[in-house]
């Protein structure tokens, strides 16, 4: 077989998977000291693998900000290729595994991450049993920039947000909904607008999709309200609320089981339905192995196979 010439030889060898593998844990964690502990190096080896690194392709990748490493233009534009490289390569390294185990890395917003997605990953880890699978669950402002960061193969939002390196994909519909207990003096009865401004009101912390909904729901209806609790879980606030101290607004997938077992009701209201979209973010840059593939194909065909949330009826007590 030809060889190359020396000196073309040298030049491939200079980049390898570790220099990469460096990269973009210091991208991730904005320091080598944070990368080292990422990837289970010295301080000393990751410092060495970046510079060795930035010599190889003669371009500076970070600017120093204080202690911290920001990638400059020539960061963002490796950083997309070096971590679909290393995916590749944790591909390879499990080829003949037997089930091509490479890991699922998941991140979601609490309610979609609660609620709906322990399903499907179950489901996708009875196709993969090899293949660990790494959920992360946040508001959707970090899961966007989970995915942003490459930290994640794939996000699940409720807010409508957008990103410029980020693919924003409709996914399912949710609607939100008012609760409250069983005992709250306006569970039960016809409550006009007036009731619901006067009420004290247990949401979501400011940055959730949830919170994001609410207030665009809510305020553009009532003009304001008395937001008594900012809790950082569906969980907690479905607590609070099934004690009587506050109303409650939240995703009929949060609340379906307490509707259901009676820990709480639905109110009355005069306010519009309030229906939004759920979506599956995707960075643009990112090439999908093939069990995450699998993964956003199946949550595809749950969005086509799953019917939209039951509408409660207007008009009726809900007790």
């Amino acid at each position: 077989m030809e060889q190359g010439t020396p000196s073309a030889a040298a030049a491939r060898l200079r980049l390898n998977l570790r220099h990469l593998e460096v990269f973009v844990a210091t991208a991730r964690g904005g320091s080598t000291r944070a990368a080292a502990e990422r990837i289970a190096r010295s301080q000393s080896a990751a410092s060495t693998a970046l510079a060795d690194l930035e010599a190889a392709l003669g371009v500076v990748l970070f600017d120093r900000v204080g202690r911290r490493l920001v990638l400059n233009e020539n960061g963002r534009a490796l950083l997309p290729r070096a971590a679909s490289l290393l995916d590749q390569a944790g591909e390879l390294q499990h080829l003949f595994s037997g089930d091509h185990a490479t890991p699922l890395r998941v991140a979601a917003s609490l309610t979609i991450g609660e609620y709906i997605l322990p399903e499907l990953v179950g489901q996708w880890k009875t196709r993969h049993p090899a293949s660990p699978v790494r959920l992360v669950i946040a508001n959707t402002t970090e899961v966007i920039a989970a995915v942003a960061a490459f930290d994640v193969d794939v996000g699940f939002i409720e807010g409508p947000q957008t990103h410029p390196d980020l693919i924003v994909r409709p996914w399912l519909n949710d609607e939100m909904v008012i609760v409250a207990a069983p005992t709250h003096p306006l569970a039960g009865r016809p409550v006009g607008l007036r009731m619901l401004r006067e009420a004290s009101w247990a949401l979501r912390e400011t940055g959730s999709g949830t919170r994001e909904a609410a207030d665009r729901w809510l305020l553009e209806h009532l003009g304001e309200i008395d937001v008594g609790f900012e809790l950082g879980s569906p969980e907690a606030i479905k607590r609070l609320v099934a004690a009587g101290t506050a109303l409650g607004c939240l995703s009929r997938q949060a609340v379906a089981q307490a509707l259901a077992q009676g820990t709480l009701v639905e109110l009355r209201t005069r306010l519009p339905p309030a229906v939004r979209r759920l979506a599956m973010v995707l960075h643009r840059d990112k090439q999908l192995g093939r069990g995450a593939q699998d993964f956003v194909s199946q949550c595809a065909a749950f969005r086509r196979e799953r019917p939209p949330p039951a509408a409660v009826p207007r008009g009726r007590a809900l007790l």
